[in-house]
C-alpha cells in the first residue's frame, strides 16, 4: 500500500516536533516565576491605536485608556476613515491635552497597519522636546478595541521587563473579553450563537494558555514574538530599527508585528513576554471573520520566511531560539505539506482498490489499527490538557468535565490552521497581499468580503 517510506516517516517527524514544542510551552507556563512590578512613573508612556472606520469602539477605548493610566499619551491614527472616527478623537483631544490625533489621508493612506504606526512615530518624535531619554520612552499599541489592564504598566516595568535595560519590546497577554457573553450573536438564533460561544471561548482559550505558553517557552530560547495588541517597545530601540531598516514597522507586512519583534532581536535587543497582566480585545464570533483573519495570518507567517537566513547567521539567536524561530516559520508550511500528502495517500489508496480490491487496499490499515489508536491519543491528548489549565486560570468556577470538553473542542479548533495556511499560500502565490480591516462585532454585517481585499 504505501509506495514511499516517507509517507510514514512525514508524519512521525512532525508529530515528534509538534510534541517537543508542547511539552516546552506547557511546563514553561506551568513553572512561569512570578513577575515583580516596578515603578512606572520611570518611564513616560505613549499609546498608539492605529483606527480606520472605528466610530463603534474608539470613543470606549481611549476614555478607557486615560481612566486606567491618566500619566499616558494615547495618540489614535486615523487612517483616512470613511465615518466619524477622526471627528470623535478631534473632540476628545480638544478637551484632553494627552489625547492627540494623527490624521492621514489618501494617497498616504491605507497601506497597512504598519504604515499608521510608523505616522505615529514621526508625530511622537516631533512632539518630544529636544534632548529626551529615549531609553526611558515606551511605546504601547493597542488594537482600537483593545483594552489593556489597569496593572499593565507595573508589570512592564518591573525587571522583567523595562527594568532590565537590555530589554527592547515587552509583549503582554491577551485575552477575549466576550468570552462570557450568551449571546455574541443577538440577531441570531440558539444553534448560531451556541457554536458563535464556542469559537470566542476557543479564540481566549488559545490566546490564555496554548499561546501564553509558546511565548514563555520562546522566553527562554531568546526568541520571544510580539504582537499587534499589548506590544510595548523602548523607542530608542524603535530608533535602532529605524536607522537599520528605514522605518520601525516595515510597509506591506501582514504580520508587521512579529516582523517588528525580528528585526529587534536582530537588532541585538531583548525581547519578553508577562503573561501575568492582559490586553483584552474582542473574539471573533463569525466563522468567515475568524477565517479571513487566521488566514492573513498565516500568510504573514510565510513572508516571514525570508527572514531564516539572517537569523540562522545571526549572533543575537542562539541555537535554540533559532530553531524555535525556524520551527514557528515552518508552521504553516507543515500545514500545507500535511494537506498535500493526505491528499496522495488517498489517491495512492483509490488507485490500490481499484487494482487489487477493497479488501486489499485497506486490510493492511485495519490490521495497524492499534498503532492508529495511540498515534490518535498521543495527537489528541496534548490539546486536552490545555483544558484543565484553562479552567483554572480563567474559569474556575466550571466544572472538571467542562475544562476537558473545552480541551477536546480546542482539538477540533485547531484543523482551522489547515484551511487557513492553504488559503494564504494560495493569496501569495497570486501576489495578493491587500487586506482590509477586520469588522468589529458592533458594525453590521453586510454582504461581500468580510476582511479581504483583492
Amino acid at each position: 500500500m504505501f509506495h514511499s517510506p516517507l509517507l510514514l516517516v512525514f508524519p512521525f517527524f512532525l508529530l515528534v516536533c509538534f510534541l517537543l514544542y508542547w511539552a516546552g510551552a506547557r511546563h514553561a507556563f506551568l513553572r512561569r516565576p512570578a513577575v515583580q512590578d516596578g515603578d512606572p512613573r520611570a518611564f513616560d508612556w505613549h499609546v498608539f491605536v492605529p483606527c480606520r472606520d472605528e466610530e463603534a469602539v474608539i470613543g470606549t477605548t481611549v476614555a478607557r485608556l486615560r481612566a486606567d493610566h491618566p500619566d499616558a499619551h494615547v495618540w489614535v491614527v486615523d487612517d483616512d476613515s470613511d465615518d466619524a472616527t477622526g471627528t470623535i478623537v478631534a473632540a476628545l483631544a480638544e478637551s484632553d491635552r494627552r489625547v492627540h490625533l494623527v490624521r492621514r489621508h489618501r494617497p498616504d493612506a491605507r497601506q497597512g497597519k504598519g504604515a499608521a504606526l510608523n505616522a505615529a512615530y514621526d508625530e511622537l518624535t516631533e512632539f518630544l522636546a529636544e534632548g529626551t531619554d529615549r531609553e526611558r520612552v515606551v511605546v504601547c499599541v493597542v488594537d482600537a478595541d483593545g483594552r489593556l489592564a489597569p496593572d499593565a504598566l507595573r508589570r512592564v516595568s518591573g525587571p522583567h521587563g523595562f527594568g532590565d535595560p537590555e530589554t527592547g519590546g515587552v509583549q503582554v497577554g491577551v485575552r477575549m473579553r466576550n468570552a462570557e457573553d450568551p449571546r455574541p450573536l443577538p440577531d441570531r438564533g440558539r444553534a448560531a450563537n451556541a457554536f458563535a460561544r464556542l469559537l470566542v471561548r476557543m479564540q481566549d482559550m488559545e490566546f490564555s494558555v496554548s499561546n501564553a505558553g509558546m511565548q514563555l517557552l520562546r522566553a527562554r530560547t531568546g526568541s520571544v514574538g510580539l504582537g499587534g495588541n499589548g506590544q510595548f517597545t523602548r523607542l530608542a530601540a524603535l530608533d535602532r530599527i529605524a536607522a537599520a531598516e528605514r522605518r520601525p514597522w516595515q510597509r506591506g507586512a501582514l504580520l508587521e508585528d512579529y516582523e517588528l519583534g525580528l528585526h529587534m532581536v536582530l537588532g541585538g535587543d531583548r525581547t519578553a513576554h508577562i503573561a501575568d497582566t492582559w490586553v483584552s480585545q474582542e473574539g471573533l464570533p463569525h466563522a468567515r471573520r475568524f477565517l479571513t483573519q487566521r488566514t492573513r495570518w498565516a500568510q504573514g507567517n510565510l513572508q516571514c520566511v525570508r527572514y531564516a537566513p539572517r537569523i540562522v547567521s545571526s549572533r543575537h539567536y542562539s541555537g535554540k531560539g533559532v530553531l524555535e524561530t525556524l520551527y514557528t516559520f515552518l508552521q504553516p508550511v507543515a500545514h500545507i505539506a500535511t494537506l498535500v500528502l493526505c491528499a496522495v495517500m488517498f489517491t495512492l489508496l483509490a488507485l490500490d482498490a481499484v487494482r487489487d480490491g477493497f479488501g486489499a487496499a485497506f486490510g493492511g490499515m485495519l490490521a495497524l489499527w492499534p498503532l492508529v489508536l495511540v498515534l490518535g491519543l498521543v495527537s489528541v491528548l496534548p490539546f486536552v490538557l490545555w483544558g484543565p489549565v484553562y479552567r483554572r486560570e480563567r474559569a474556575d468556577d466550571r466544572s472538571p468535565l467542562v475544562g476537558v470538553l473545552w480541551g477536546l473542542a480546542l482539538w477540533l479548533y485547531a484543523y482551522h490552521l489547515f484551511p487557513a495556511s492553504a488559503r494564504g499560500f494560495v493569496r501569495m502565490l497570486r501576489g495578493r497581499n491587500g487586506w482590509a480591516k477586520t469588522r468589529r462585532n458592533a458594525e453590521a454585517v453586510t454582504s461581500g468580503p468580510t476582511a479581504i481585499e483583492s
